[in-house]
């Protein structure tokens, strides 16, 4: 069975007694309601995760540490960076690359992007690689050999066993904070579409093993919906992930 998995990314959001207090809050409702087999993976920002590692630790909960970014490389003289070495030793499990808004504002290309996957499985960290397309992508019905080709050129040069372990997160970035509405059926067959394309490059066995996040403003009004689909595997949630309450309520509509 695939893990069924709801990473919540606070992006470039609270400072640290608000942070702390939502991670009190969040690991408080996961101990008194449980998680319902979800792994729920939290990836707060750098200055956040020593101290999310401690508070986890403390409290063993259940709940997984991520991280929103990472370097290329290990160690070295590349200032301001935070290498996946560095992450791994605080306990950090999953990293977020490829998200729509690091390639928009900060022009992380492909191979740049390859580079920091690699080096995050090389730290036996788990990378939830981020694809999705723009509106006027979607507009000229390019949508689904536009994602399919971010899907080769950033996943296809590893080895099956490789691909196994990254998880992937789509992002119709047309439907994010834009007024516009991405249709459970389209998220489906996006979702359906990427899974089908990884298999032929590595098999269906092997695609059936990949779990496949959908990132498009979720939000508890839509997420049983969303999660009953075959191919959507749970999601990468921003905003709603800032509220304890509701980041858990959308966990639960995940069936296990």
């Amino acid at each position: 069975m695939r893990k069924k998995i709801i990473a919540g990314n606070w992006k470039m959001n609270t400072h640290l007694g608000d942070g702390m207090l939502l991670a009190s809050d969040l690991i408080q409702i996961v101990k008194e309601e449980g998680h319902n087999g979800v792994n729920i993976v939290v990836c707060p920002p750098f200055l956040h995760i020593a101290l999310m590692q401690n508070i986890l630790k403390e409290t063993a909960s259940p709940i997984h540490l991520g991280a929103q970014n990472c370097y290329t490389q290990n160690f070295g003289a590349f200032t301001g960076e935070i290498s996946p070495s560095m992450l791994s030793s605080f306990g950090v499990e999953y990293v977020i690359v490829g998200h729509s808004e690091r390639r928009e504002y900060f022009n992380e290309s492909p191979p740049f992007i390859v580079q920091k996957i690699k080096a995050l499985l090389e730290n036996n960290i788990t990378p939830i690689y981020c694809c999705g397309e723009k509106l006027e992508v979607r507009e000229v019905s390019q949508h689904l050999s536009f994602v399919c080709n971010q899907i080769t050129e950033c996943l296809f040069g590893f080895s099956a066993t490789e691909i196994e372990k990254i998880v992937i997160a789509y992002e119709p970035i047309w439907a994010i904070g834009t007024g516009k509405t991405a249709s459970t059926e389209q998220a489906q067959e996006m979702h359906q579409e990427i899974r089908s394309h990884i298999a032929k490059k590595i098999g269906k066995n092997s695609a059936d093993k990949i779990s496949i996040l959908y990132g498009g403003s979720l939000r508890i009004q839509n997420a049983a919906e969303l999660f009953a689909q075959a191919d959507i595997d749970g999601g990468l949630i921003g905003g709603a992930s800032l509220k304890a309450r509701e980041f858990i309520d959308i966990t639960k509509k995940m069936k296990i």
